[in-house]
């Protein structure tokens, strides 16, 4: 929550900076420094800020006047706020996720599991299928279900090994389902993926998500 704090007080960067030139080293510095706040912030979920507001925090803290929140209080307000950002969030991505599995499983050539895991096979493999505690090697692109894209061992042009039973359950899932060769497209409701907490700042709380997954190889 501190760094919260911090990152409302500091984007007041923004406001003084954005006026000037941006001639002197320390002009730019805190002109970054605010673009690098303001994103951090906006990640967050906050879409909205009142500058001046936060431009007075900052002239309070810094020149000890007397708060008109206090520091108690502050903190428990932004507590609240963020996390009604991240209900509003959750539910969000519950309904979006929802609707686009639900039309997503009428498609020819969809299979959806007992689970709820949806695959689509790109391209058969031969041999035999990993077990759970075996190694993998695999290329894989993934995205939200609007195409945003979060992680792609395609794009870096390496692809990564890792147990099968050492990643999200619809990948652990899916895995054991390949062969060898193998490249399915997989489609992962929330809850076999990473549920309410999200991953990183791509992958939003109960996030659907989209793999495309080519099973190179098994083994070390």
């Amino acid at each position: 929550m501190k760094k919260i704090i911090l990152s409302l007080i500091l984007i007041m960067g923004i406001t003084s900076i954005n006026a000037q030139n941006l001639n002197t080293e320390m002009e730019k510095v805190s002109y970054s420094l605010g673009v690098n706040v303001a994103k951090s912030v906006k990640n967050q979920g906050l879409t909205s800020i009142d500058s001046e507001a936060i431009a007075q925090a900052f002239t309070d803290v810094f020149e000890g006047n007397e708060l008109k929140i206090s520091e108690q209080e502050s903190n428990l307000i932004l507590q609240d706020y963020f996390g009604e950002l991240a209900k509003e969030a959750q539910s969000a991505n519950v309904e979006a996720g929802e609707r686009f599995l639900a039309e997503n499983a009428k498609r020819d050539g969809v299979t959806t599991t007992a689970t709820g895991l949806q695959y689509e096979v790109l391209a058969e493999g031969s041999g035999d299928s990993p077990k759970e505690t075996d190694q993998v090697t695999v290329h894989y692109h993934g995205t939200l279900i609007d195409g945003t894209v979060f992680d792609s061992s395609v794009e870096r042009g390496q692809p990564a090994t890792f147990p099968v039973n050492g990643v999200i359950p619809g990948w652990v899932e899916a895995l054991q389902l390949m062969k060898p060769g193998a490249k399915y497209k997989l489609f992962i409701p929330s809850n076999l993926a990473y549920g309410e907490r999200g991953a990183g700042g791509s992958i939003g709380p109960n996030a659907t998500l989209i793999f495309e997954v080519e099973l190179i190889s098994i083994g070390g």
